[in-house]
């Protein structure tokens, strides 16, 4: 089947910017809880640790609904459910607020990731759907995006609030800060509902031959790939390869949260003030973004994809290690702004590995999966991070931790190219 990069183009200028401005405003309560904690602690007297199951905890909730909502997002059609996500977890995020104690603060988390469950691997599923295998890494790293984008947004965004809306009709400028940023992920639940397809055969920003083409391609991608091995989705659940995926996953998400939460932490040790502290922590987010699009572009260009997944990992593992044995600040700044475009540059190509190996209502359930038994390096990161600092007085020994996780990724990674090297093995050496 011929090529049409027009009509591809088309739907991606139709698609993309609504997902991201989703995935920009998800990011954004995700990571906020970070700066939060810049005065938030202090306020309501919680222990690093403390604060670090609270991080964490939010990954309960959303590990433990995140596969039955995205079955129900095949059941009901992508659109609907994902403007459900939104508006839900961006009421409970503005709830944030008004905790008051260490028990109110985990309950709050827990409940918001039980609302956000099923959006990441939603979105994901929903964009194959729309883009035929060849274009994913690009399509992918363009999606993803919006995470560097939200801290490089979010970061001076919430100094300002922080510092600018402290005693504002009584309440903190953390308080305000949740309501604020809690607002655009209902906005844009909305915005879904009313401007978002459930797949190319409805789309009206394409004309009837355009739809039947993109239709097509997909159908006949599907049909191969089923052909070769056909999923259920109890098959998808327990196959050792998405099981595999389950733990680079893991790893991943154990160096997302991990920058993001603690991220402002790490850098206001070195003095700085709240304000400084939240522009200095955009500069690793902006290399993360700059390193998604050119790891994803070139990674579609020259059809490999396991050293562009694991290769950054490598790289970010070094980069931890620099920070932790930096001796000055600007040292310091440097590892983490290294390990931060590492995890940017790995984390579009990951999700090329489960869209080429499962299909229909079976990829839907399995990058669930793996999504979920990932997030619990949402919990289990944040947690260890905050113990390591409590116990040690310091950061070194939590970014050592990092760096060993992001090695670890890096070598599943290999393992799961090896054996699945016949369905993503570069055409030009298939036919060779």
């Amino acid at each position: 089947m011929n090529e049409r990069p027009d009509i591809i183009r088309k739907a991606a200028i139709r698609i993309l910017p609504i997902l991201m401005l989703c995935y920009l405003a998800a990011f954004l309560d995700r990571v906020n809880i970070g700066f939060a904690a810049l005065t938030m602690n202090a306020d309501l007297g919680f222990s690093a640790s403390a604060f670090g199951f609270g991080a964490g905890i939010f990954f309960l909730g959303y590990v433990l609904c995140e596969l039955p909502s995205n079955l129900m997002l095949a059941r009901v059609g992508a659109r609907l459910w994902i403007a459900r996500i939104l508006v839900t977890w961006g009421i409970l995020s503005a709830l944030t607020a008004f905790v008051w104690s260490p028990p109110s603060f985990y309950v709050v988390r827990i409940l918001l990731g039980a609302a956000e469950a099923g959006f990441f691997p939603g979105m994901i599923f929903y964009m194959t759907l729309w883009f035929p295998k060849a274009y994913r890494g690009r399509m992918f790293s363009t999606f993803n995006v919006a995470v560097p984008l939200a801290s490089v947004i979010g970061a001076p965004l919430s100094g300002l609030i922080l510092q600018g809306f402290e005693g504002v009709w009584g309440m903190h400028g953390w308080q305000w800060m949740f309501m604020i940023e809690g607002m655009p992920a209902v906005i844009m639940g909305f915005v879904v509902f009313f401007f978002l397809k459930d797949s190319p055969a409805s789309a009206t920003f394409l004309d009837e031959g355009e739809r039947r083409w993109l239709t097509d391609r997909l159908a006949a991608e599907r049909s191969e790939r089923e052909k070769a091995e056909h999923f259920s989705v109890g098959r998808a659940l327990i196959d050792p390869r998405v099981l595999l995926m389950c733990l680079i996953a893991v790893g991943l998400v154990i160096g997302t949260t991990g920058i993001a939460i603690w991220m402002p932490q790490f850098i206001k040790q070195f003095g700085l003030s709240t304000m400084q502290t939240s522009l200095v922590a955009a500069i690793p987010f902006a290399f993360m973004a700059v390193t998604m699009i050119m790891v994803g572009r070139h990674s579609d260009k020259t059809g490999e994809r396991v050293w562009h997944t694991a290769g950054p990992f490598l790289v970010s593992a070094c980069g931890f290690l620099i920070a932790a044995f930096s001796s000055s600040p600007i040292l310091g700044v440097i590892g983490l702004t290294i390990g931060a475009a590492g995890i940017g540059g790995a984390s579009p190509t990951i999700w090329i590995f489960p869209s080429t190996l499962l299909t229909g209502t079976a990829a839907a359930a399995g990058i669930a999966l793996i999504n979920s038994v990932g997030s619990t390096g949402g919990f289990f990161g944040p947690t260890i991070i905050g113990w390591v600092r409590d116990t040690t007085g310091g950061f070194q020994g939590a970014l050592i931790f990092l760096a060993v996780a992001m090695a670890i990724t890096a070598i599943a990674i290999f393992i799961l190219g090896h054996i699945m090297r016949d369905m993503i093995r570069p055409k030009t050496q298939k036919h060779a």
